[in-house]
C-alpha cells in the first residue's frame, strides 16, 4: 500500500506510540534490545520506476517532461523541486516527495533547505511501519541533518532531531548502539542546558526504548512538570510505567493521557491497555 504524506501530528503520534509501546502490559517486558536480522534495503529508484506503473497517462507524461528538463537546465534545483511537488500534490505518495526534496536541498546546500528536508525525512519514519524504509529514511535524514551541523555546529535543534533519527529510526532495528548513538547527542544538549525540553523529551524515549525505565521516567517527568499538557509525553510515560510493571502509575497517566487525546483510535487501545493492567 501507498504510503501518503502524513499531515495530522496525532495520527503520527498514534503510530509511534503503538509501535514502541504496543506489548508494554504484556507477561514480559519488551525491549532490552538485541540485534536482530538485517533488514531487507529500500531502493528509492526502483520504487519509483514501479510506482510509475501506476499513474495515468495524463500524470506519466507530465513526470517524463520534468524528468527531461533535468538534462537540459543548469537550474537543477528548482527542477527537482518540480519533482518533489508533482510526487506530492498529484500523486501524493511520500517517498519520491522526499527523495527529490534531498535532492534539491544538497545542491542548494543551505542550512535551511537541508534542515526542511532532514525534518521531512524525520516526520516520515516517525509514522513509517516498513522497517526498510525506516532504515532508508533515517539513513537519508541522518546524513541531511550532519551537513545542516556542518554549517552551523552550534544549532541545539539540529542536534535534538539528528538524536530522534537514531532513536526513533535506527533505534528500532533493535541495535542498542544505534539508540546509544541518540542519547550521547542529546546528553551533550542538556549537560549544556537542563531545560531543554525537547532534548528531555527525547531522551525519555530513549530510555524507554533501551530498557532503561528509571531513567526515562525521570526524564519524562521532567517534562510533564514543565509541560503539563504534552500530550506525547504523558502518554510515554504512561506506557514506561506499564513496562517497569508500576500499574497504578501507568493507569493513572493512561487516564490523563485519554483527557488531552482527541483521538478515538488511541482512547481505545488505552481502554484496553488498563483493563489488562487492572486484571493482571
Amino acid at each position: 500500500m501507498k504510503k501518503q504524506i502524513i499531515l495530522v501530528a496525532a495520527g503520527i503520534l498514534l503510530v509511534i506510540t503503538l509501535f514502541f509501546l504496543g506489548k508494554t502490559v504484556s507477561d514480559s517486558k519488551p525491549v532490552a534490545t538485541t540485534p536482530t536480522q538485517k533488514t531487507q534495503s529500500f531502493d528509492i529508484e526502483k520504487f519509483i520506476s514501479n510506482e510509475k506503473n501506476h499513474i495515468t497517462p495524463s500524470q506519466l507524461n507530465s513526470l517524463s517532461k520534468i524528468e527531461d528538463s533535468l538534462a537540459s537546465t543548469s537550474n537543477k534545483i528548482n527542477t527537482y523541486k518540480s519533482l518533489a511537488a508533482f510526487w506530492k500534490d498529484s500523486i501524493h505518495l511520500f517517498e519520491p516527495f522526499a527523495y527529490y526534496t534531498e535532492a534539491s536541498a544538497k545542491l542548494d546546500n543551505s542550512e535551511k533547505s537541508l534542515t526542511f528536508a532532514a525534518q521531512i525525512f524525520l516526520e516520515g519514519l516517525r509514522g513509517e511501519d516498513d522497517l526498510a524504509k525506516v532504515e532508508w529514511e533515517s539513513g537519508e535524514a541522518i546524513s541531511l541533518y550532519e551537513k545542516a551541523l556542518a554549517l552551523n555546529p552550534e544549532n541545539d535543534d539540529l542536534k535534538i532531531e539528528l538524536a530522534s533519527c537514531y532513536i526513533y529510526g535506527k533505534g528500532r532495528s533493535g541495535d542498542p548502539q544505534e539508540t546509544m548513538k541518540g542519547i550521547q547527542q542529546l546528553l551533550s544538549v542538556v549537560r549544556k542546558d537542563s531545560t531543554n525540553m525537547k532534548a528531555q523529551m527525547v531522551l525519555g524515549v530513549g530510555g524507554y526504548v533501551s530498557g532503561q525505565y528509571d531513567k526515562a521516567i525521570a526524564r519524562l517527568k521532567k517534562v510533564v512538570t514543565a509541560q503539563p499538557d504534552n500530550f506525547e509525553a504523558i502518554a510515554f510515560l504512561a506506557d514506561t510505567y506499564a513496562a517497569q510493571g508500576n500499574k497504578a502509575e501507568a493507569i493513572k497517566w493512561y487516564t490523563v493521557s485519554k483527557s488531552l487525546s482527541n483521538n478515538p483510535d488511541y482512547n481505545n487501545e488505552v481502554d484496553k491497555r488498563i483493563k489488562t493492567l487492572q486484571k493482571n
